[in-house]
């Protein structure tokens, strides 16, 4: 009986443990406050920002050095990256061979130039026969034969020296302008090969070209850019290093290419920048920042804070009429300071929350707090 009454207690004293706590905590979510959140009034302001392009430092002019003639390389006049200077001798390359060949084909010539003499007057004489029916006529053919093949050997011997003028020539190669060579691809005593071996590689350094793809909508901007330069004492167009600094020269456009690409839709700029320093080097990566000087224009800038990112996707969130958090997505610009440029997903006098937005979600209420006072 005790044992009993003891377990109709302990049942009972649970049921209402149990009742009680679910109350409480029906109660505690009926009275459950929404997240009180800080929100920024959207407007419009004027901005000096860059839009940065990224870009690969290039030469306006580069050639590969390579041997025309065949032979053994017997000096070498420059150092390893050195600035050279158009007409600068770089190379020899064995000349004893071309420079025989080349006296023999003039002697040759020289023959051939006798013979020619010897016919042409041969001719004459038997002409000035002929007038006078003082020769057969069969004489002159053969003598005006013969003039016409010394005439073609003598063209033929005169032809082949210049050939190998030529070939003695390219056994001692120039630098064809002004630059920078780099490092020999060959060693005094090697042996190169006529169009085959290259020796070296020349580019110019002063200027340095800056080449940038950019979207196929955005040539009409370029294009007023390159009819139109800027004065160089405010140049809208500068360069941002690898390791963040702003080079000291200023740039122009210099082109723009001949063709779109299919594949990306994207048109190569091509920027010039001065190098007296040689701060610039072919293949290096840059941005090339351009800076938007139309300062009457108006930009709609939030605070950076209030962006939230899902998924490689901006958005902001919104506070209705009806204090719910609306999430809207946003097409963002350049940043600008602690601010950054909405370009869609939002209007001039949308408040939107700028603390907290990591606990929101879409929809949520929420509770305005009041603005601070200074």
């Amino acid at each position: 009986m005790i044992k009993t009454y003891l377990a109709n207690f302990f049942f009972i004293s649970t049921f209402y443990l149990i009742l009680s706590c679910n109350g409480n905590k029906t109660t505690d979510q009926k009275t459950a406050l929404p997240p009180t959140v800080t929100t920024y009034t959207v407007k419009k302001e004027t901005a000096i920002y860059y839009n940065q392009y990224p870009a690969t430092v290039t030469a306006v002019n580069s050639v590969d050095l390579k041997a025309q003639v065949t032979g053994y390389i017997t000096n070498i006049y420059f150092n390893d990256g050195q600035h050279i200077n158009k007409g600068q001798k770089l190379y020899d390359i064995d000349r004893q061979q071309y420079q025989a060949n080349y006296e023999q084909a003039v002697a040759n010539m020289n023959v051939a130039k006798a013979n020619l003499d010897k016919a042409q007057k041969d001719a004459d004489r038997y002409n000035d026969l002929l007038k006078q029916d003082a020769i057969a006529k069969q004489i002159v053919d053969h003598a005006m034969a013969d003039l016409q093949s010394a005439k073609m050997q003598f063209a033929a011997a005169k032809a082949n020296a210049a050939r190998i003028e030529t070939d003695l020539k390219y056994a001692v190669i120039y630098a064809p302008f002004d630059g920078t060579i780099g490092i020999s691809q060959v060693k005094i005593g090697a042996l190169v090969t006529a169009n085959q071996t290259l020796l070296n590689t020349i580019s110019s350094d002063n200027p340095m070209a800056v080449d940038v793809a950019i979207d196929q909508k955005q040539i009409p901007h370029f294009t007023i850019w390159q009819q139109k330069p800027p004065p160089t004492s405010d140049s809208i167009f500068t360069l941002k290093m690898p390791d963040n600094s702003i080079y000291p020269k200023t740039g122009n456009i210099s082109l723009i290419d001949r063709a779109i690409d299919p594949q990306t839709g994207t048109i190569k700029v091509r920027f010039v920048f001065a190098n007296e320093n040689n701060l610039l080097k072919t293949g290096m990566s840059c941005e090339v920042r351009i800076k938007n000087n139309q300062s009457t224009d108006k930009f709609i800038l939030i605070p950076n804070k209030a962006l939230v990112e899902q998924m490689g996707e901006f958005f902001a969130y919104v506070v209705n009429d009806s204090s719910r958090a609306m999430q809207h997505k946003l097409i963002l610009g350049a940043r600008v300071n602690d601010k950054i440029i909405v370009k869609e997903g939002l209007n001039e006098g949308d408040k939107i929350i700028i603390d907290g937005v990591q606990k929101l979600r879409d929809s949520i209420k929420v509770a305005v707090a009041p603005p601070k006072t200074k």
